[in-house]
This record gives C-alpha cells, sequence and structure tokens, in this order.
C-alpha cells in the first residue's frame, strides 16, 4: 500500500500537468537579422467572452531600422480566425501616422505576413496583431468587430543600419 502510495504521490504532478490550460500563442516579430516573440498583451477565447486582464508588460520591443521591412509570424490559434496588422509610424519629416494591413482571412489560415512602409525614410514606432474575436450588434444596430487578442511590439531604436 505505501510503494502504491508514493508511486501515486509522484505521478500527481505529472498527471496534472497534462490538464493544466495551454499557454497563450505567441507572435514573432523579425526585422533587420533580430527577433522577438512577445505574448499577448491581452487574449479572450474564442468568442470573446473571457479575456484575460491586459498585461501592458507583455509588450516586447525590437530594433526596426527605417527601410527595412517587418516580418510577423503567427500561430495556428491566430491565423484560424481573421486578423489583421495595426500600426503607427514615424515619416520622414517626422510626422506620426497610422496604418492597417488588410484582413487576413481566418479561411486561408496565413500564418506570416510582411509590412513595408509606404515611405521612404519612414519608421516603424509600434506594431500590434489583432486576432479578431467575435462580431456583436452595438446600440444602433450596427455590427461591431471584437478584438479577441492583441501582441504588441515597439521599436526599440537601438540599432541602426550600416549604409556603405
Amino acid at each position: 500500500m505505501r510503494r502504491g502510495l508514493t508511486a501515486l504521490l509522484l505521478l500527481t504532478p505529472l498527471l496534472l500537468a497534462g490538464c493544466a490550460a495551454p499557454d497563450e500563442p505567441g507572435v514573432t516579430f523579425y526585422s533587420h537579422g533580430e527577433s522577438v516573440r512577445v505574448s499577448p498583451v491581452q487574449y479572450c477565447e474564442r468568442l470573446a467572452r473571457e479575456c484575460s486582464e491586459p498585461e501592458p508588460e507583455a509588450a516586447g520591443e525590437l530594433p526596426m531600422p527605417a527601410g527595412y521591412p517587418l516580418q510577423i509570424s503567427v500561430p495556428d490559434e491566430v491565423s484560424s480566425a481573421p486578423w489583421q496588422v495595426v500600426f503607427t509610424y514615424l515619416s520622414d519629416s517626422g510626422e506620426r501616422l497610422r496604418g492597417r494591413s488588410g484582413v487576413m482571412s481566418g479561411e486561408d489560415k496565413q500564418h506570416a505576413y510582411t509590412l513595408r512602409l509606404p515611405e521612404d525614410g519612414a519608421r516603424l514606432d509600434r506594431v500590434e496583431v489583432q486576432r479578431y474575436g467575435t462580431v456583436s450588434v452595438n446600440q444602433t444596430g450596427q455590427l461591431q468587430f471584437v478584438i479577441g487578442g492583441t501582441w504588441v511590439v515597439g521599436n526599440s531604436r537601438e540599432q541602426e543600419p550600416i549604409t556603405s
């Protein structure tokens, strides 16, 4: 009996670990030879009824020099739903501008996106991957798209490309 109890006590953590909730999915951002994988700043279950508390500290930083694209890689948990990329950037003259990609359909299961700024000399400031959770109807009867997950990276501006 004692040996059986000892074996059960040793196996219990392994059995419980198998029942634990899966980790929240991470998104990888890559620019100019460096990458960072970030956890969601906020993450909701598929219908966006239950969401984690916002975690601003989950946002990552990455050197994103002017003139270079940003590559984004998302896991199945993101690509299986509609998602988009929302970003702010500084123009060559220093003006802060906003942009967004088209919506990637969950049916396509697109796992990657390359963000290229529309202006030469512009520099990315902040980039968000937003996964849609659900659609609701607001008080005026209009459709409202609910964001079910957000992954954020900011420009650390630590590295400039070496040009010759």
